[in-house]
């Protein structure tokens, strides 16, 4: 696959990665590859010589597309504060949008809340902006990133929100036996593991 290619079908991955979002995430990034994108991430690397934010930069700079999951607002249970990482991030690819050469212009987002406009009461500066909900609910998490993938890249075929979903279902009943086979424990799976095993099923179970 070409450099342009593989930019253009790149979609970073700015969410939530504990065990409350797992459900979510996980689904978003089985519609991102069953719609024949490629899932990217920062936690794709598990390499401590490598400054986190530069990692990120790194990243974004590869991706054209981008989706941003701002729901987590609650403080955290042992710091008693919120977590700014997804804003953050948000913020470093809308920045690279803006300012960046004309390649990085051409950059898509997909901005995702629980609820469509409670981020009006956290997040002001980012009105105007398409914001989409998800109801923590993987159904309509799959529904929204289907159709936002849909539409940045016309000339993909893309499937059905409902057929992904239906998919998804049955990737989720293969899951138990395709990590017992790897002496993986579905539990503990990282960003990388269930990328991998999310490609290798959607291989065998062609659409």
């Amino acid at each position: 696959m070409s450099g342009k290619r593989t930019y253009d079908l790149s979609v970073f991955v700015n969410c939530p990665f504990d065990e409350p979002f797992r459900d979510l995430m996980r689904a978003m990034v089985f519609t991102i590859h069953d719609c024949g994108f490629i899932a990217r991430s920062a936690l794709e690397v598990d390499d401590s010589s490598q400054v986190r934010i530069h990692k990120i930069i790194r990243i974004v700079s590869e991706c054209r597309l981008g989706l941003h999951d701002i729901s987590r607002t609650e403080l955290d249970p042992h710091s008693d504060l919120p977590r700014f990482n997804m804003p953050l991030e948000l913020g470093i690819f809308l920045g690279a949008k803006e300012l960046g050469s004309p390649k990085q212009k051409r950059k898509s987002a997909l901005v995702l809340d629980r609820e469509r406009y409670r981020y009006q009461k956290y997040c002001s500066d980012i009105a105007g902006q398409d914001i989409a909900a998800h109801g923590d609910n993987p159904k309509d998490a799959i529904r929204v990133v289907r159709n936002w993938l849909s539409s940045s890249q016309p000339d993909v075929a893309v499937p059905g929100g409902a057929k992904i979903f239906e998919r998804y279902s049955h990737f989720l009943e293969d899951l138990p036996p395709y990590c017992e086979s790897l002496l993986l424990d579905p539990a503990e799976l990282t960003f990388g593991d269930h990328t991998n095993l999310v490609v290798a099923w959607q291989n065998a179970n062609q659409w």
